[in-house]
């Protein structure tokens, strides 16, 4: 019979050595794990398409560990000639892409947008610091004084890192907004695409950023709102590359389980 040939036998010794079936397994499922990140992120971009000030995100793949395989394992070959086999993908990270958002005109003059590289500096409730593209600004009254905030009520800074006080006055409740855009603090990072984004959209220092310092290189537009920097039609192209990756992964992981379940049977 087949199963006591020596072919056979030969056949279950090669296979009891390499474990070629949970290679190919693993390496199918940490690629259904990594374009499944993958996707997340092209719809995070696509749902934030008109999201002011937002910066699109990409994945940055790295391949997991190699090992090397007992092919030619009588010859003496050198690194280089040694035939290699990997153990799948990750996502190593999610880079930030600051190219330049359009600009919308709004007319308002709480509103502000940068041309070229700074952020606006956000103060939160525990005096951190957060950075934003979105300048779309309003004033918060409090007793007799006025400041300049976003929509979720967080000071904006200036460049000595300090709250922005806005023309008020308390009789009349008239708010002067003509010096506003030149308190302003523009701040730049030598990395900013290494900042960390926040749920609201922010962005905070990180230790590949490096530290902010007051940018340089930019103008300020009063009654503007710059637009996201998302592109639809990439990004639909990225949706669709990373479907196809995920439906290859799923099919080498079933096409190792139907193997695996092949040989199995073989055995008994």
């Amino acid at each position: 019979e087949w199963k006591n040939s020596n072919a056979f036998k030969y056949f279950l010794k090669k296979l009891k050595g390499i474990n070629h079936m949970n290679t190919a397994f693993y390496t199918g499922a940490s690629g259904l794990k990594a374009y499944q990140t993958n996707i997340n992120i092209v719809g995070h971009n696509i749902t934030n398409s008109s999201t002011t000030g937002y910066k699109t995100t990409i994945p940055e793949f790295r391949d997991l560990v190699y090992t090397n395989m007992d092919a030619n394992k009588n010859r003496e070959l050198g690194d280089d000639e040694k035939i290699k086999a990997g153990h799948g993908v990750k996502v190593q990270n999610d880079a930030l892409i600051f190219t330049q958002g359009g600009f919308a005109s709004t007319d308002y003059a709480l509103d502000f947008a940068i041309a070229g590289d700074g952020l606006f500096g956000l103060m939160n409730d525990d005096q951190s610091i957060e950075y934003t593209r979105n300048g779309c600004f309003d004033v918060s009254v409090e007793g007799d004084a006025a400041y300049l905030v976003n929509s979720d009520g967080k000071y904006v800074l200036n460049s000595a890192n300090q709250k922005i006080q806005i023309g008020y006055d308390p009789d009349t409740r008239n708010i002067n907004t003509e010096n506003v855009k030149i308190q302003l603090g523009v701040f730049s990072f030598d990395n900013p695409s290494g900042l960390t984004r926040t749920d609201g959209g922010s962005f905070l220092q990180s230790e590949n950023s490096g530290d902010p310092r007051l940018a340089t290189d930019y103008t300020i537009h009063q009654g503007s709102l710059e637009r996201s920097n998302v592109e639809l039609s990439q990004e639909m192209t990225n949706l669709i590359i990373a479907q196809r990756a995920y439906q290859f992964s799923a099919k080498v992981v079933t096409t190792a389980d139907e193997i695996e379940q092949l040989i199995n049977s073989l055995r008994g």
